[in-house]
């Protein structure tokens, strides 16, 4: 599971629930269409499945 993986924040957070808005500033995104690298790992797997349908991965 190592390596690097891209997350996109491709929808807006505007109604999104509290606890999701949280988990993408945890993510470190943002802004709409803004792109960070991380760290593949259980954690950021988490994360990410907890806000997926905002998100594109690759």
């Amino acid at each position: 599971m190592s390596g690097i993986i891209k997350i996109t924040l491709s929808k807006s957070t505007i109604c999104a629930p509290k606890k999701h808005r949280a988990v993408i500033a945890g993510l470190g995104l943002s802004k709409l269409n803004q792109t960070v690298e991380r760290q593949n790992s259980p954690e950021i797997r988490g994360m990410i499945n907890k806000v997926g349908h905002l998100l594109t991965v690759e």
